[in-house]
């Protein structure tokens, strides 16, 4: 019998360890998939992402089981309302990034991109794949989700700073970070 290893910031929670050998790392290129992770990864600013883990069923009812363009259309007396719901991160200015994110990604969408390629654009369409002995050793961010950052900030998306972007391309797999000896990797 083969024993599975992980990494080491995937605890014992069944909901993490779906997350990690099912999800992070593995590249997603589905364009609906690719706006929900930035925008989850968004509303982990300041928090655990067992947090968003947690509430990301609520956020798919709220927002991810509507297409990108009805997303852009919501109104901030939509997005107000939203915040009674305790399932959901009860930050206005998170809530209406997700909205800001659809408005951005539906101008860049009328220009003529392909969200997919125009993300993954970022790492040259291919997986970085890092050494990584331990995961704390892994970086926060790099020159790639700086960059990422700025390209996004400049159509006008929210709460996806560096560090925002590193996780992002993480858990979609443009960086493939597993440690080393991970099952996963």
């Amino acid at each position: 019998m083969t024993t599975i290893i992980r990494c080491g910031w995937c605890s014992n929670d069944p909901l993490y360890i779906a997350y990690h050998d099912q999800e992070w790392g593995k590249p997603e290129y589905d364009e609906a998939r690719l706006f929900e992770m930035l925008c989850l990864e968004g509303q982990q600013a300041g928090l655990s992402w067992i947090t968003v883990l947690k509430k990301r069923e609520a956020y798919r009812q709220h927002f991810f089981q509507h297409s990108i363009a009805d997303i852009a259309k919501f109104t901030d007396k939509q997005l107000e309302d939203k915040l009674s719901d305790t399932a959901l991160i009860r930050h206005i200015g998170k809530l209406k990034a997700i909205r800001d994110n659809a408005i951005a990604w539906q101008t860049l969408k009328a220009q003529g991109h392909d969200m997919s390629q125009w993300l993954w654009a970022t790492v040259q369409q291919q997986i970085v794949i890092n050494d990584v002995a331990d995961y704390r050793q892994a970086p926060a961010q790099t020159a790639q989700s700086l960059q990422l950052s700025k390209r996004l900030k400049k159509y006008g998306f929210k709460f996806v700073g560096p560090t925002t972007c590193y996780a992002f391309m993480q858990a979609v797999g443009m960086v493939n970070d597993h440690e080393n000896h991970c099952s996963f990797r």
